[in-house]
């Protein structure tokens, strides 16, 4: 028998993974940029910048999950996901080649 609540949870729970894996990458960005190299702190900016914004995504669609049939991921949210996670690591690895 299928639990039809069970992929709204799941999907929730891989949403807060996310901005938690995100946290943690941007984190470790700043830091190397300023104890790790000599980039400037200047380069890991944009991931601090994309953090919220991502966070912001990921509670909307936590919060649109709790409906019993919840619509889709509209393209705008998840092309704006996309760049939030584009920026990440390639200020990650500006920062670690600079």
């Amino acid at each position: 028998m299928r639990d039809p609540a069970a992929q709204p949870e799941r999907t929730r729970l891989a949403w807060r993974r996310t901005a938690l894996a995100f946290a943690v990458v941007v984190v470790l960005t700043v830091r190397r940029a300023i104890v790790g190299s000599g980039a400037s702190p200047a380069y890991a900016a944009p991931a601090v910048l994309a953090w919220p914004v991502l966070l912001a995504v990921a509670h909307r669609r936590v919060r649109a999950l709790a409906v019993p049939r919840p619509v889709p991921l509209g393209v705008s949210a998840a092309l704006t996901v996309v760049i939030c996670t584009l920026t990440v690591p390639i200020c990650g690895v500006v920062v670690w080649l600079w």
